[in-house]
């Protein structure tokens, strides 16, 4: 059974409105000038609320730029006051907390490589205490939904309400256009499974490049995510992190104009459409359901009859000639290989599955 969130929405905490919530600043505070220029570029865009910037940046090996420090928490508090955005930054162990709090920043972020520590999720969770500020939760660099859930569980279960998920993409080994690949049947899922939990992006991270983020995120608007948390710099090509992947003020605000917000329902006729559209689908699955049923049932009695025979489970002749036919039959009927080899690999490992299972039975 999945446990319940108890989470209070944006709209309650937030001392302005915005819907969609816009969070964006450069991915490193370089200078307290480079803040500034990049702060009132944001402010002249209605739809931004929140500004981001790194002071504290997790390096894979030394050497690298690892942020400003404390000095970049006092310019964010510039940000604030000349402003009116909200300030927000990413925080790994409870000195980055009290450091954060003492300098009033209003939203705090738990990245990516922190995640996936319970013990720092723990530590960070008590650090914030009873304040109850909110926090936005990056998914581990892994396609590791339960990890991701579980950081919010904790912070929740501590008292934490104020909470959003931040997808920022995953690792992907294979060949793949995007610098952390989106996956998006995970962050769907995360919201399937808690309605109430805002789910943000950050195409910045996904994409790897300035090129793919327009697309990217009119594709998290139409799987109706909650908002951006996204990288943006007044003179990128001189960020001294990232660069390829922030965009400029001028940038984003062109983007947010493009951006078609779908609504989530439209006319009664739209609606009766779509009705008779799903109920046509619900149909079909029953269906589906009751074939994989019956199919597996008939593995089941190849692996009573492989028992009986002595013949080993596996065959791989049988198995590579149902794959070729399986594609090719696939393909004409205007399915991708990739959709059908994915497919019956999966109904392969259930049937393996079966059939040992069946070799396992006493007799």
């Amino acid at each position: 059974m999945t446990p319940i969130l108890h989470i209070t929405p944006p709209a309650q905490w937030l001392p302005v409105s915005a819907e969609p919530l816009i969070i964006a600043g450069p991915c490193s505070a370089e200078s307290e000038q480079q803040v500034m220029e990049t702060a009132f570029g944001l402010a002249d865009i209605p739809q931004v609320k929140v500004f981001r910037a790194g002071i504290w940046k997790p390096r894979t090996r030394p050497g690298a730029f690892e942020g400003v420090g404390i000095s970049g928490l006092k310019w964010l508090q510039r940000v604030k006051k000349e402003t009116g955005l909200l300030v927000s930054v990413e925080v790994a162990n409870p000195r980055h907390v009290k450091e954060a709090l003492d300098h009033g920043i209003d939203i705090l972020w738990i990245g990516a490589r922190t995640v996936v520590n319970p013990f720092a999720v723990q530590e960070i969770g008590e650090a914030i205490g009873s304040l109850n500020i909110p926090v936005m939760i990056k998914n581990p660099l892994n396609p590791d939904l339960k990890t991701w859930i579980g950081a919010i569980e904790r912070l929740n279960q501590m008292g934490l309400e104020k909470l959003m998920a931040v997808h920022r993409g995953f690792s992907f080994f294979n060949r793949s256009p995007y610098r952390n690949a989106p996956m998006w049947e995970i962050p769907i899922e995360l919201k399937r499974l808690y309605p109430n939990l805002p789910v943000m992006v950050d195409p910045s991270h996904i994409c790897g490049n300035r090129e793919m983020i327009p697309a990217t995120i009119q594709k998290a608007f139409d799987l109706e995510m909650n908002g951006l948390m996204i990288e943006v710099h007044h003179n990128p090509s001189k960020a001294l992190t990232d660069k390829n992947q922030q965009i400029t003020p001028v940038q984003l605000q062109e983007i947010l104009a493009r951006l078609i917000l779908r609504r989530e329902s439209g006319s009664i006729e739209f609606e009766n459409k779509l009705e008779e559209l799903r109920s046509e689908i619900d149909k079909l699955d029953e269906e589906l359901i009751d074939i994989l049923a019956r199919r597996m049932k008939v593995v089941e009695d190849i692996g009573t009859y492989k028992k009986t025979n002595k013949i080993t489970i596996l065959q791989l002749k049988r198995w590579n000639q149902l794959i070729n036919e399986r594609i090719e039959a696939g393909e004409k009927m205007g399915l991708s290989r990739e959709f059908i080899l994915k497919l019956m690999q999966t109904l392969h490992e259930e049937g393996i599955q079966r059939q040992i299972d069946v070799m396992n039975q006493k007799t």
